[in-house]
């Protein structure tokens, strides 16, 4: 037994003094509404209703039950009223977890607009590449770049991040540039082993008809992306990364950019959140937000 709707339809049942228009109200059959009323007879252990064939009225402890439930009922709609009202006011904590590179060098520098437009969201960030628990942890949202796993989690797409492949200016003078992927295979990369997996990333590259692979020699692996560039600005190998990770080197020369035209395939980057009947405002205009920030991308 539902016994929240059932409170539901007794006070109902009272207040109109009649069973048909109480149903009518709940959306049930007259039948329906009579057996969960005797249901909740049972439950209580008393009888709540006077029935006569002129008259429907409240037993003396169906007006104390009346009255109590009337109360409970009214504490619950404020209490749904208020949480309603939070959830959707632009107010109050909003924890988001982002992968290093994202918050350091796209995310972070953009945040006092964000914060300009909604003053009152305290925005609570870690930073991360690990599977987290959203739920356990409390976390209202993730960013992870590449293609998602099979989740419970909601995912929504916000950019396709273009990528480059690339080495310093010094590894370049020590071993030439590559225009051919034959020429490719003499040079050496800098390793990114999956942090989660332990799995070595190949390098990607698109041909006309589809996308190949290759692995070069190496004299570094690394598990983390500020550390992957970090590798590949030593003249330790070539890498690929998205563009944005390494914007600021190719533009001052550090990095330069090598088979432009074999680019790889852009990274999908996706927000993941909860399911849940509602967003919360403070949530949904955060998104919005990131799609307005990373839609040059």
């Amino acid at each position: 037994m539902d016994r929240f709707r059932a409170m539901r339809l007794f006070v109902s049942i009272v207040e109109r003094g009649t069973f048909t228009g109480a149903a009518e109200q709940l959306n049930m059959s007259r039948a329906s509404a009579t057996a969960l009323i005797r249901q909740l007879e049972q439950h209580v252990g008393v009888s709540l209703l006077h029935r006569t064939t002129r008259q429907l009225s409240a037993t003396p402890e169906g007006e104390l039950y009346y009255h109590r439930c009337r109360d409970i009922l009214q504490d619950l709609a404020e209490a749904e009223s208020l949480l309603s009202q939070r959830a959707n006011s632009l107010t109050g904590r909003l924890k988001v977890d982002l992968p290093a590179s994202l918050c350091r060098l796209v995310v972070m520098p953009a945040l006092p607009d964000f914060i300009r437009r909604y003053p009152d969201i305290r925005l609570d960030i870690s930073v991360s590449d690990r599977v987290v628990d959203l739920l356990g942890e409390g976390v209202d949202c993730v960013l992870r770049i590449g293609e998602l796993n099979d989740s419970t989690l909601i995912a929504r797409r916000l950019a396709e991040l273009s990528q480059v492949t690339c080495a310093s200016r010094s590894y370049l003078e020590r071993h030439g540039i590559p225009v051919t992927l034959e020429e490719l295979e003499r040079h050496h990369y800098v390793e990114f082993r999956s942090a989660s997996t332990g799995r070595v990333d190949p390098l990607y590259f698109r041909l006309s008809d589809g996308v190949v692979q290759r692995r070069l020699s190496s004299v570094l692996s690394v598990n983390n992306g500020t550390s992957y560039v970090a590798g590949c600005e030593a003249g330790l190998g070539i890498v690929q990364v998205p563009r944005y990770h390494v914007a600021a080197q190719l533009n001052n020369g550090d990095l330069v950019e090598i088979l432009s035209q074999l680019a790889p395939p852009p990274l999908p980057l996706s927000v993941l959140y909860p399911p849940q009947r509602q967003v919360p405002n403070r949530l949904r205009v955060f998104i919005d937000w990131l799609v307005e920030l990373l839609r040059p991308f």
